[in-house]
């Protein structure tokens, strides 16, 4: 049994927290800060303008996509997607259980049943194999998610989903600007969808999202469905405000819209983020690159696999802990982080079937062996971009630290003999 650990700032504790844990993704540069300064002074209106046009514009080229919509929230392109997908009770949606709770719960508004799909040991996210031992003759879409930045093997998944007549939504709430064999994540399926979150690599003042489309006559329906059902009127009229200023309709029948719009000053810093996104989701990349290199001689700590032609946007460095020929578990390496040298991780992500709504709402069953070893082994690194480098120096120093001291035998064991 290891020594009790004490809470940083506790009597007879060590250090307070030295490595934290931020809600915030990246810091803004002084450019961006003014670009939102003028948004503010000159934007009119102050939603739906030339800002959200051109940040539509800018983003669609970027990720390659022929419809882009900038949104409030990823939730929000999710919802979205859910709607264009028309799905309904009796459908089944295909989809990781490891996510984040947002990737499900649009999905089964609609009333579809939602199906758990495993994911890969290795690479922490879901495959065409996984996915296919899922599928029936109800299934009708399938939802990929990018986790923690890495692309899915898309390749396969998608022939999957051609043999099948599924649509594909791809949630890439955690890998803009990353690429799968050249092409833009949220490019390869029927609908992308981004966030722009506060955590995220690319942020608009703590929310915003983009939804893109593939199909041209789905796109067609997506201004209506963000904003209330408005339009204008067909064909000249020679009073403008007759016989009202806007009209208002379902775009598609018996489906109410909703209003996910992002204001003009979000979009006016998503323009300049997006600049930036590349550069940013490169230094991560280094930096991830060099933790790994640091921890190499641990294999007891184990990162995603970044298969060949996968990008990854290293939006989290999440590992999974086997300290279990130590005689250790993920809790004692978080213990001894968190409340002995100061280094505040979490865990990520319940797989849903756990929880009380999904379990309540009859999701409760799975057959997941990975998701679950995988969570409840895992721990994950503090990994703001904004991090000095003094703390992400001291942050690997720390780790190998813990680990090597979760290697020794504690006083306890070291002393028990077994009958």
């Amino acid at each position: 049994m290891s020594p009790p650990l004490l809470h940083p700032g506790a009597p007879g504790s060590p250090d307070p927290i030295r490595v934290p844990w931020s809600g915030r993704g990246t810091r803004y540069t002084e450019d961006e800060i003014a670009a939102v300064v003028e948004a503010m002074r000159s934007a009119d209106p102050q939603t739906q303008g030339r800002y959200q046009t051109e940040f539509e514009r800018r983003f669609a080229a970027a990720c390659d996509s022929p419809h882009a919509f900038a949104v409030s929230s990823c939730t929000a392109a999710l919802e979205l997607a859910a709607l264009l997908c028309r799905l309904g009770p009796g459908d089944e949606v295909i989809l990781p259980a490891h996510t984040f709770a947002a990737s499900a719960i649009s999905f089964a508004r609609t009333g579809a049943t939602l199906v758990w799909a495993d994911i890969d040991p290795d690479t922490r996210v879901v495959t065409a194999e996984t996915l296919a031992r899922c599928l029936s003759p109800r299934s009708k879409v399938i939802v990929v998610v990018h986790l923690y930045g890495l692309v899915c093997d898309m390749d396969p998944i998608l022939a999957l989903a051609r043999r099948r007549g599924l649509l594909v939504v791809e949630d890439v709430a955690q890998a803009a600007g990353a690429r799968y064999k050249g092409r833009p994540a949220g490019s390869l399926g029927d609908f992308g969808c981004y966030s722009f979150h506060t955590h995220k690599n690319m942020t608009t003042l703590g929310e915003g999202g983009m939804l893109t489309v593939a199909s041209a006559g789905l796109a067609g329906l997506v201004p209506g469905l963000r904003h209330n059902g408005l339009r204008g009127f067909p064909g000249e009229r020679p009073d403008y405000w007759l016989p009202a200023m806007s009209n208002v309709d379902f775009d598609i029948d018996g489906l109410w819209p909703y209003n996910f719009c992002l204001g003009e000053v979000q979009c006016a810093l998503g323009i300049r983020m997006l600049e930036r996104l590349d550069a940013m989701n490169a230094a991560r990349a280094a930096r991830a690159e060099r933790i790994r290199a640091a921890l190499a001689d641990y294999p007891e700590l184990v990162f995603q696999t970044t298969p060949e032609g996968c990008g990854h946007a290293w939006h989290l460095l999440a590992a999974r802990y086997d300290g279990q020929p130590y005689g250790r578990t993920r809790d004692d390496l978080i213990r001894m982080l968190s409340f002995e040298q100061g280094v505040r991780t979490v865990v990520q992500y319940c797989p849903l079937y756990r929880y009380p709504m999904f379990r309540k709402a009859g999701f409760g069953e799975a057959d997941c062996p990975e998701t679950d070893r995988f969570f409840d082994n895992m721990i994950s690194l503090p990994f703001q971009h904004w991090m000095p480098e003094e703390t992400f120096d001291l942050m690997i120093a720390l780790v190998r630290e813990a680990l090597d001291r979760l290697r020794r035998p504690s006083p306890v064991s070291a002393n028990t003999s077994v009958p």
